[in-house]
C-alpha cells in the first residue's frame, strides 16, 4: 500500500456574536471538537479552555489534529456555555455547531462560517473562525514568568493579574497564541511554567515580534490592560534563574496622560528553555519498545461463566467482551514489541490449588513466567484459566498497577527511553480500593507507563471516569496530584455497535496518549 500523505495542523478557534445563555452576564464558552469515523459516529478529539463571560472568545488552546491528504476527514465544532465543573456537555446550554472537512480548512487557510443548532436553524448571529496552519517543527518553549509592581486596577482589594501573548501575522495583525491562568489579589504574582511551541509563538523565528500583554481579570469580562510590552525569542532566551530577563510594563495611554510616568509595573522572564517534543513515532523509530500487559476481572459481579447472561460467557464462537478487548487493544501493541511475549494476569477470583482470592495472578499459573506468547497466547491462557479459577472479590486495581509500576520505576534507570509500559485493565464494575488505585496511579505517573481500563457490561463507571483525569488532575488520597494523565477510560458498550468501534476508538486514544506522555528533549 502506498505510503499516506500526513502532516500535523494546528487549528486556532474563535467565535463572534454567540448566543447569551446566562441571566446577569454572558456566556461561558468552550469549544469541542470531534471527528467522525463513520456515519453518525463521532469521536471527541480536544476541547478548549472556557473562556468566562464573552461572547466573542478567541481560545487559547490550539487543536492539533493530523492531516491525510488522501482522506476525507470530516470535523464538527460544537460550541457550549459551560456552567459546571462536570466533564459531559450534555447538561451544559448548546451555543451552535460547524460541520466541514479538515480540507476545506486547510485549503482556505482562515475560514469563517455561521453555528448552527440541533435543527439546522441559524444559532443567532453567531460565527466560528477557524485558522489552520501547518506544524513543522517540534520544537517547544518552557517559560517561567513573575511580575513585580503591577498597577492596581482594582478599587477593592489588589489587580488579578494575567499575561496574554502574540505573534504578529504576515499582514501586521496580532493573534494571540496564549493566555496564562489568572492569580488573584496579586501586584506580585508568579505563573506556573508552562510550555508553547515555537511555530506558535513565533512561526520559530528567533527574530519575530512578540507582543506580550498583562491585563486585570474582571469577572464580567472587561477586562483591565495593566500594559504591555515586545520581544523577540532571542532576547527571552537570554533568560536564566540567575539572570532573569526583565522588561517594562508599559500602558500607552497612561503614558501620554503622566509626565513623571514610568511603567505600570515588571515582568521578569526568570527561565526560558526550548527542548523537542519527540513524536510517537521518534520514539518507536529510535528503539523504544512498548511492554503490553493485561489485567482482566475475575470477580463474581461477572456472572456465573457457565451462563449466557456472564459477562465471562463464551459465544458459540468463542468470544466475549474481554476478549474483544484485548484484541483491539493488542493488534495495536504488538507491531510495537519485537519479542511478542506479553504477561497476562487475572484479580478477584479464587485460584487453584487452595483457593485464596489473588488480585494478581498469571493466567497461566506460573509467577516465574507469566508470559503469553502473542496476543493468541493471552487468548489461549484466558480461555484455559476460566474455569479453574472460582469468580469472588473484591475488585482490587492497586496490586496490578504497582506490579507494571515496579517494572517501569526499573525503565528509568536506563540511560535512553527505550521502554514504556502499557496497562489494559478490563473491569465489569465499581472499584473497590479506590484510594490505593488513586496513590498507584499518581505514583505510576512519574514513570514510562499508561494505563488503559476498558469498561465491560452496564455497571456503573463513574470511578473509571475520575481515574480518567479528564475533569481534573487525579490527586492520591493523601493530596499529591499526579504528574501527567496515564489513564484512558473506555466504556466498551458505548462503542460496541459501531463500523468502527473499539478498535479505532482505542487504537486512536492509545497513541495520542503514548505520544503525549514522551519525554522532552532539551536542545542547546
Amino acid at each position: 500500500m502506498a505510503a499516506q500523505c500526513v502532516t500535523k495542523v494546528e487549528l486556532t478557534i474563535a467565535c463572534t456574536n454567540l448566543l447569551d445563555k446566562d441571566v446577569g452576564s454572558k456566556s461561558d464558552p468552550l469549544c469541542v471538537l470531534l471527528q467522525n469515523t463513520s456515519g453518525q459516529q463521532w469521536y471527541e478529539v480536544d476541547r478548549t479552555e472556557r473562556v468566562k463571560n464573552s461572547l466573542n472568545p478567541k481560545f487559547a488552546k490550539k487543536f492539533l489534529i493530523d492531516y491525510y491528504f488522501e482522506l476525507v476527514q470530516k470535523l464538527k465544532f460544537g460550541v457550549y456555555d459551560i456552567d459546571n465543573k462536570t466533564f459531559d456537555l450534555s447538561d451544559d446550554d448548546f451555543l451552535g455547531e460547524f460541520e466541514c472537512t479538515l480540507g476545506q480548512i486547510v485549503s482556505s487557510r482562515t475560514l469563517t462560517k455561521p453555528l448552527v443548532l440541533k435543527n439546522g436553524r441559524p444559532a443567532g448571529t453567531g460565527s466560528i473562525t477557524i485558522t489552520a496552519e501547518e506544524v513543522k517543527d517540534n520544537r517547544v518553549v518552557v517559560l517561567e514568568i513573575e511580575a513585580r509592581k503591577l498597577d492596581n486596577k482594582d478599587f477593592f482589594g489588589k489587580s488579578d493579574p494575567y499575561l496574554e501573548f502574540h505573534k504578529q501575522t504576515g499582514d501586521g495583525n496580532w493573534v494571540m497564541v496564549h493566555r496564562t491562568e489568572v492569580i488573584k489579589n496579586n501586584l506580585n504574582p508568579v505563573w506556573r511554567p508552562f510550555k508553547i511551541s515555537l511555530n506558535s509563538l513565533c512561526y520559530s523565528d528567533m527574530d519575530k515580534s512578540i507582543k506580550v500583554e498583562c491585563y486585570d481579570y474582571d469577572s464580567d469580562g472587561s477586562h483591565d490592560l495593566i500594559g504591555s510590552f515586545q520581544t523577540t525569542m532571542s532576547k527571552l532566551k537570554e533568560a536564566s534563574r540567575s539572570s532573569p530577563v526583565e522588561f517594562e510594563c508599559i500602558n500607552e495611554k497612561k503614558r501620554q496622560k503622566k509626565k513623571n510616568y514610568k511603567n505600570s509595573g515588571i515582568v521578569s522572564v526568570k527561565h526560558c528553555e526550548i527542548i523537542v517534543e519527540c513524536t510517537f513515532l521518534d520514539y518507536i523509530m529510535g528503539g523504544c519498545q512498548l511492554n503490553f500487559t493485561v489485567g482482566i476481572d475475575f470477580t463474581g459481579s461477572n456472572g456465573d461463566p457457565r451462563s449466557p447472561d456472564s459477562l465471562h460467557y463464551l459465544s458459540p464462537n468463542g468470544v466475549n467482551e474481554y476478549l474483544t478487548a484485548i484484541w483491539s487493544v493488542g493488534m495495536v501493541i504488538q507491531d510495537y514489541d519485537t519479542d511478542k511475549m506479553f504477561p497476562a494476569f487475572g484479580f478477584g477470583a479464587q485460584i487453584p490449588p487452595s483457593f485464596q482470592v489473588s488480585h494478581e495472578f498469571p493466567l497461566n499459573f506460573n509467577p516465574s513466567n507469566p508470559f503469553c506468547n502473542g496476543i493468541q497466547g493471552i487468548v489461549d491462557a484466558y480461555r484455559a484459566c476460566l474455569p479453574q479459577v472460582k469468580l469472588y472479590g473484591p475488585t482490587n486495581f492497586s496490586p496490578i498497577i504497582n506490579h507494571v509500576a515496579r517494572f517501569a520505576a526499573a525503565a528509568t534507570q536506563q540511560q535512553t527511553a527505550s521502554q514504556y509500559f502499557v496497562l489494559l485493565i478490563i473491569t465489569d464494575g465499581v472499584i473497590t480500593d479506590l484510594d490505593q488505585t488513586r496513590t498507584a496511579i499518581v505514583n505510576a505517573s512519574k514513570l514510562p507507563m499508561s494505563i488503559i481500563i476498558v469498561g465491560v457490561g452496564g455497571a456503573d463507571f463513574d470511578a473509571m471516569e475520575f481515574l480518567d483525569g479528564d475533569n481534573g488532575v487525579l490527586r492520591s488520597s493523601s493530596g499529591e496530584p499526579a504528574v501527567r494523565d496515564i489513564v484512558q477510560f473506555v466504556p466498551f458498550r458505548k462503542f460496541q455497535n459501531g463500523k468502527q468501534p473499539l478498535v479505532y476508538f482505542l487504537g486512536l486514544s492509545f497513541l495520542f496518549t503514548i505520544y503525549t506522555k514522551c519525554k522532552s528533549c532539551a536542545v542547546a
